[in-house]
């Protein structure tokens, strides 16, 4: 292993080669002192591509597409930005592929830029705030580059040995943090429906923003809550310290928290550093199918960005503007209308564009994410429609009660149009 005491010694052109493809850590785990490395010098190595399934650092601007082409699996976080600029490639995956993909090398990876923290005593550098498809990237790098960060907590779960690392480049500076989300009334209002189908007992999965924020805060009565999911925030912290999440109930992982990666503050690192009470996994873990049948009172609580009459789900794009993303949302929806006592939720506002556009719509404006065959309960502010083994009509009539009012009559419309001509 090479040791590099600083960023300012790492000289990219000794490691990469003209049409390299590399693989980042993503979100919170993002390297950031190595994106910046590679934005300023992939240029004059040329030809260079980079993968990372979501950022929230900012430093990915169009302007970085002069250094090298960019893709991702969606315009999360601060990509999005690069969508509208055409400065990334969209690749339409389900996040638990992307590992899969990389060892298949349909996805390749010749280098692998990842944040870890630094090792312990037996050489084990902890994955710190991002889990998911870091090994598979270790393993099939030819050159793998760490960021050994001393402010990356020590979390409990996947490691990466020194012995796997080609280029150590020691830093110290604080991870990317995403603090949490201003809550709206509207967001409560959303939050106060989905709370209801989690009960004593119940094992949640969510992602991070002000709807799950303001679902947490209403959990606090509830016992014994268990968590596996592929994301958690900072209201995690405040339900284990409250006593609500226990993961007391679980068949699978008794007592620890199942997670695949910290996007948050710096209190819920804090918290995570040497924690044996939460384990970070690999997606192989955290979203395999055969796991997720293990865990009972599943509930799921993922977005869209609309939801036709039938009940499928576009959580990607609205017209030609690239929004979001898979994600886990497929794997996790699937999972959670399958558990025994679980629940499958999507939840979203009723409307966009300042009040002007449902989002309980007549046809999807972009690309089916989750099927009408997976889909299990539909949120918005105005109530839950509970689709799962409905009728095509009935399901048209419980998403209609759902919508702004503002857009029933004309959904009701629309509606018996396509009912006349068998949908």
């Amino acid at each position: 292993m090479k040791h590099l005491n600083s960023i300012d010694e790492l000289d990219l052109k000794e490691f990469l080669r003209p049409g390299d493809h590399i693989i980042m850590g993503q979100a919170c785990g993002e390297p950031t002192s190595l994106v910046e490395a590679l934005i300023a010098q992939g240029k004059e190595i040329g030809n260079l591509s980079a993968f990372i399934a979501t950022s929230f650092s900012g430093l990915f601007q169009p302007e970085t597409a002069e250094s090298f082409k960019l893709y991702s699996m969606g315009a999360i976080g601060a990509l999005r930005s690069m969508t509208k600029a055409n400065a990334l490639q969209v690749i339409p995956i389900h996040v638990s592929q992307v590992a899969p993909m990389i060892e298949a090398d349909i996805m390749p990876c010749d280098v692998a830029f990842i944040q870890v923290s630094p090792a312990d005593a037996s050489g084990n550098h902890s994955c710190g705030l991002i889990s998911d498809y870091v090994q598979a990237a270790v393993d099939k790098a030819r050159v793998v580059i760490a960021e050994i960060n001393d402010q990356v907590p020590f979390s409990n779960g996947e490691m990466i040995n020194a012995s796997r690392i080609d280029v150590a480049v020691h830093v110290s500076r604080a991870p990317v943090q995403v603090p949490p989300a201003k809550i709206s009334e509207l967001d409560e209002a959303i939050a106060r429906h989905c709370a209801n189908y989690i009960v004593d007992g119940s094992v949640i999965q969510t992602g991070v923003g002000a709807v799950p924020d303001a679902i947490l805060r209403l959990l606090h009565d509830r016992k014994d809550l268990g968590v596996h999911s592929g994301m958690l925030g900072d209201g995690l912290v405040e339900l284990v310290e409250a006593g609500v999440i226990t993961n007391a109930r679980k068949k699978i992982d008794t007592g620890v928290s199942i997670n695949g990666a910290l996007i948050g503050s710096q209190k819920l690192y804090d918290w995570a550093n040497n924690n044996p009470l939460m384990r970070m996994c690999a997606t192989s873990y955290t979203h395999d199918a055969a796991v997720l049948a293990q865990v009972d009172q599943l509930v799921t609580i993922n977005s869209a960005l609309e939801v036709d009459l039938t009940g499928q789900a576009n959580a990607e794009q609205s017209g030609s503007a690239y929004m979001g993303g898979t994600g886990g949302q497929v794997d996790f929806v699937r999972a959670g209308a399958r558990s025994k006592g679980g629940h499958s939720i999507i939840a979203l506002p009723a409307t966009a564009k300042g009040g002007t556009l449902s989002r309980i719509c007549t046809s999807l404006s972009g690309p089916v994410t989750t099927a009408r065959t997976d889909v299990d309960v539909i949120v918005t502010e105005f109530g839950a429609a509970e689709l799962k083994g409905q009728c095509l009509a009935e399901r048209t009539r419980r998403l209609i009660a759902i919508a702004h009012p503002d857009f029933r009559e004309q959904l009701e419309r629309d509606a018996y149009t396509i009912q006349q001509r068998g949908f």
